[in-house]
């Protein structure tokens, strides 16, 4: 039998099924709204402090707070402030503090190279720089030593469209650094090979003491291997070569950005990589 009645006006829920369903609309600029106790009608032409502010055709302004009372096309609604636009976001920079190019893919490989002494230089240059040197298209290789830069030069000779940079530890004068970087210069592959380098026994000094969270880097006597001596000084483990490794990775993983190394290192990968992608 059909219920004439209805169902049980007293059961939870009642009020919320008979309430009157009324639109949430935000009040986006120009939205034509009508003010439901005195006719006003106006479009918005802003909102602050929990008002909008309604100009009407006649140039005539005036305020409302927000929420409930107004209507559009004879409708009521809840006005809204309006949706938050997100700001523009800023061009993001790399390690190295250049521009990224948004979705950036490795140019191919040039046949100019980066040389470095050893493998926590090219993991240093690689961390700060790789962005960049990956937009270039410019590989990083490492020498195992200095000493071993003419034999490389001999075996793949340097051109004008295969340059050279290399990056030196401890290139001061009369160094044996710069005694081969010298002979080098004025060698039959000095044309097309620059070598560049910081003032430090080792790499390791180039990143800022600052960041490594030490006062200074400790002096090391000769006779003494550096990263060993170190690590002693700063009371890390020094017992093999997996102790240094992982002090290197300790020192490694402070670098965040270009702010954390030397200024004297900077610049010198900054020169290599114009000299190396010149046209």
């Amino acid at each position: 039998m059909d219920d004439r009645y209805g169902t049980d006006v007293l059961a939870a829920g009642w009020r919320e099924r008979s309430a009157k369903k009324v639109a949430r609309v935000a009040a986006s600029e120009d939205l034509v709204i009508e003010v439901a106790d005195d006719g006003f009608c106006g479009a918005v032409v802003g909102v602050a402090a929990g008002l909008v502010e309604l100009e009407d055709r006649r140039g005539r302004r005036r305020l409302f707070p927000l929420g409930p009372g107004f209507l559009i096309d004879g409708r009521d609604v809840i006005l809204d402030p309006p949706e938050k636009r997100a700001a523009p976001a800023a061009p993001r920079r790399t390690a190295s503090g250049s521009f990224a190019v948004p979705d950036a893919r490795a140019r191919v490989a040039r046949a100019s190279r980066i040389l470095v002494e050893g493998r926590h230089d090219a993991e240093l240059v690689e961390k700060v720089w790789g962005d960049d040197l990956r937009a270039e298209g410019v590989v990083v290789e490492y020498l195992q030593g200095i000493d071993l830069l003419a034999e490389t030069l001999d075996a793949e000779p340097p051109s004008r469209e295969r340059r050279y940079g290399v990056l030196v530890d401890h290139l001061v004068a009369g160094s044996k650094e710069s005694r081969i970087a010298d002979a080098v210069a004025r060698g039959p592959h000095g044309a097309h090979v620059r070598i560049v380098g910081h003032p430090w026994v080792d790499v390791w000094q180039c990143v800022t003491p600052r960041a490594v969270g030490i006062p200074r880097w400790p002096d090391v006597p000769r006779g003494i291997d550096y990263k060993t001596g170190v690590c002693r000084a700063l009371g890390w483990p020094a017992r093999d070569q997996a102790d240094l490794a992982r002090a290197w990775q300790r020192i490694l993983a402070s670098v965040k950005s270009y702010r954390d190394l030397e200024p004297a290192l900077l610049g010198r990968v900054e020169e290599l990589i114009d000299f190396v992608t010149e046209p």
